[in-house]
């Protein structure tokens, strides 16, 4: 079954599901770009490891449990009898858990020109932890900076609705975008402060955006509601989505109103 929406699936946005659209997100821009900048560019998936401390990561962590010495039970009868008379009670061994850093890994893209292996472009698809409080969010900033700081340009994607407002973008400049739930944000090395913003409503297309390569080599099309239907079609998200009930972000009335109109014209509900 096809996406029933005509844009981003706020039902993808799960934690569960959202991996694994992030990877085919990567995978399937990758592929879209290389026959449109070979064999002068190519694109290439790099990977950025994050250890995250607990609760920071939005996936699920290991939890190493170190069992304690087994203690003698007593029924709630015992327990009382054993106050009663003031008897000591027994030192009692803690349950020891021991909770480590999530090792958390992140694709991106690389668009690197041919002769000299120069990167001139990086496209970051954002994750949860970018947007979460925490070290994640902080290690992710950095980079950013680092991106911004440097001759390559940045094209960042956010299809997650809830978290920080990430992108590139100075903090000011968000009040003067039109209202939007996700973000699509592109920065040119070579103009600096200028920012070519993608503001995207839940009921809208995600957009056909450009992105730069090195002057005087023309933009190049990417169009990522064709990549988003490919990844949702050959996820097979249409057999796994609930749509009979609510998305697991939180929405307008307005936006609640038009999804439920949408769902139900499509026979996914009462």
């Amino acid at each position: 079954m096809p996406s029933p929406l005509p844009g981003m699936d706020p039902y993808l946005e799960n934690p569960v599901r959202w991996p694994d659209l992030h990877q085919r997100l990567i995978t399937y821009i990758a592929d879209a770009l290389q026959p449109q900048i070979r064999p002068r560019y190519h694109a290439r998936i790099g990977e950025r490891v994050y250890v995250l401390a607990y609760p920071q990561t939005m996936y699920s962590d290991v939890v190493l449990i170190q069992r304690p010495i087994r203690e003698p039970k007593l029924g709630f009868a015992e327990v009382e009898t054993a106050q009663a008379a003031e008897v000591e009670a027994p030192v009692v061994t803690p349950v020891v858990l021991t909770v480590p850093p999530a090792e958390h890994r992140e694709p991106f893209i690389e668009i690197f020109h041919t002769a000299g292996d120069e990167v001139v472009g990086i496209i970051e698809v954002l994750s949860p932890a970018n947007k979460t409080a925490g070290e994640g969010h902080r290690l992710y900033r950095s980079k950013q900076q680092t991106v911004l700081d440097s001759p390559v340009h940045l094209i960042e994607i956010d299809l997650l609705s809830a978290g920080l407002p990430t992108v590139a973008l100075p903090e000011e400049g968000y009040s003067l975008l039109p209202p939007y739930r996700y973000l699509v944000c592109v920065h040119r090395a070579t103009e600096r402060y200028r920012y070519e913003m993608y503001p995207v409503q839940l009921p809208s297309r995600l957009p056909r955006q450009r992105i730069p390569l090195r002057k005087p080599d023309p933009d190049v099309e990417l169009d990522l509601q064709a990549l988003f239907r490919q990844s949702y079609d050959n996820g097979g998200y249409g057999d796994l989505v609930e749509y009979r009930e609510a998305p697991p972000v939180a929405l307008s009335s307005e936006e609640a109103a038009w999804l439920d109109g949408l769902l139900q014209g499509k026979g996914l509900r009462p």
